[in-house]
């Protein structure tokens, strides 16, 4: 996919309120034995790329430092939205516990809760790793718009009077 294409479908408003209203998203990757895992978890969304962050030693660090391929969906209901994301992960430790990470947490809870919340992670967690995922394909279905690519092609072949692909 063109990286302008990926840039304007991220920058589109509809993908800002869906990703400013939605704190949290499903990533994809295949587990060290090669099975699809799917995890939810709070992520940011920073020029252009999401950002997110774990332990050192949790299995999806292993996995995507082994095959950094990862997707990313991000979904409301209702009305149904949802922003599709295949895309390449770097992954960077930093020690203690990111403002980001807090920040990504804090979209999750109400702002009476963070206080406590930085204390407990920052008394647990060492260090954390940083995982940013470079978008290589997009797609936005906001079902107004637009629909799944399946979708799309039936209502094309309804409309000219031809029979469903």
């Amino acid at each position: 996919m063109e990286p302008s294409r990926i840039t304007e479908i991220l920058r589109d408003p509809v993908t800002r309120d869906l990703t400013d209203r939605q704190p949290i998203g499903q990533i994809a990757y295949a587990a060290a034995d090669g099975s699809p895992r799917v995890v939810p978890l709070g992520y940011l969304l920073r020029e252009d790329r999401f950002v997110f962050f774990t332990v050192p030693g949790s299995d999806k660090v292993a996995a995507l430092r082994r095959d950094p391929r990862i997707a990313l969906s991000v979904d409301t209901y209702p009305p149904p939205c949802c922003l599709l994301v295949r895309g390449t992960a770097e992954l960077r430790e930093e020690p203690g516990v990111p403002e980001e990470y807090l920040e990504a947490s804090y979209r999750t809870m109400p702002a009476e809760q963070h206080a406590g919340f930085a204390a407990q992670v920052r008394s647990l967690y060492d260090s954390m790793v940083r995982i940013t995922v470079t978008p290589t394909w997009v797609r936005l279905n906001d079902f107004q718009r637009t629909a799944p690519r399946a979708v799309e092609r039936l209502v094309a072949a309804k409309r000219a009077g031809g029979a469903a692909v």
